[in-house]
């Protein structure tokens, strides 16, 4: 073995294997995962549903052989938008910012007009079924902050599924309390399923 030649080639990889790694999309996540897209996407950047340390979704019947996990740097990178609906807890319009939900599973790979529908799920078990074409239609946000602050765990956090129903003629004329039914609080997992 010519040993200069071997050096050479090793110093050569290890130059481009940093610009090659910088140019790639980064698919890791830097912090905790707080919304885990399952379904019919394009994209993964995790594996199955592990039953051993998956305990919440085991609880809740999810099933996925992948999935692509968000954490908080991940949607603070997309696009935000801010809604002012009142809300039904304190009858006050407040401030909601964060990026659409169809941003949110374009960067999972679902396509804009993809005949999906999305099972929105929520830490307490609560799970709505809504179409993509809806989600869109409604300008439904995932909500990572109110009034400026980041949405807690706890409250209505750390992520929600909400839309602007003050301006929606779907929702304006209903009662308060009936503007929310399809916008689950604690949001941390949408499956999407072919229609």
């Amino acid at each position: 073995m010519d040993k200069r030649r071997f050096l050479m080639t090793g110093a050569l990889l290890g130059a481009t294997l940093p610009a090659r790694a910088l140019a790639a999309p980064s698919r890791a996540r830097a912090g905790p995962c707080l919304l885990t897209v399952t379904g019919e996407i394009g994209r993964s950047n995790r594996g199955p549903l592990d039953p051993a340390l998956d305990q919440l979704m085991v609880k809740h019947g999810a099933k996925f052989d992948k999935a692509w996990a968000l954490d908080t740097a991940m949607l603070a990178r997309l696009p935000a938008m801010t809604i002012q609906p009142t809300l039904e807890y304190d009858a006050k319009p407040h401030k909601l910012s964060g990026p659409l939900l169809a941003t949110v599973l374009a960067e999972a790979g679902v396509a804009a007009r993809a005949p999906v529908m999305l099972g929105l799920r929520a830490l307490d078990g609560y799970t709505i079924a809504l179409s993509l074409a809806d989600a869109q239609r409604y300008r439904m946000i995932v909500a990572t902050a109110l009034d400026g602050v980041p949405l807690g765990l706890g409250g209505l956090g750390p992520l929600w599924a909400v839309y602007d129903a003050d301006r929606l003629p779907d929702f304006k004329g209903k009662p308060l309390k009936e503007r929310f039914a399809l916008c689950p609080w604690g949001l941390y997992a949408i499956d999407v399923k072919p229609v």
